[in-house]
């Protein structure tokens, strides 16, 4: 089964980004594969309060994880798959890339910001010449309306 790899961070645009993979993947029999990444501690030297940290960065993850894996099985019959990875966000989807040969797409949200896309699309779209997949950029300001149009 193909999976659309999503990633989940605290941005507004990765909302549009978890319904278009949802959407893309009740319509075409795939699966959803939901990526979220703990950046690397910069006080490694304090190890009791980084592993604190990282637990906490973990239920973080696992609460906001459940809010998107309720809406995806009960509105559109797709139940995710959650990975959390610790590290660079580009070294980490491209690694996850690598791992799981059913991961055929790779959904980012851009944001809306005059500054750019955001620093992940930015990033991944550098690197997308060597990806062996393709990149899905869903606009952040779209509409649900519309995604559901044209997923």
């Amino acid at each position: 089964m193909r999976k659309f790899l999503v990633v989940l961070d605290d941005t507004r645009e990765c909302l549009n980004a978890m319904r278009f993979a949802a959407l893309r993947a009740a319509h075409t029999g795939g699966g959803v594969q939901i990526l979220s990444i703990i950046p690397p501690e910069e006080y490694q030297h304090w190890l009791g309060v980084a592993d604190l940290m990282r637990a906490e960065a973990r239920e973080r993850i696992e609460a906001h994880f459940e809010v998107f894996a309720k809406w995806m099985r009960d509105k559109q019959g797709v139940n995710p798959e959650l990975i959390i990875r610790e590290g660079d966000p580009v070294t980490e989807i491209l690694a996850q890339v690598n791992d799981d040969p059913q991961v055929g797409i790779l959904v980012l949200g851009a944001g809306t910001e005059k500054a750019g896309p955001g620093p992940l699309v930015t990033a991944m779209t550098r690197t997308s010449g060597n990806l062996p997949i393709p990149i899905t950029i869903v606009p952040g300001d779209m509409s649900k309306e519309r995604l559901e149009s044209i997923t």
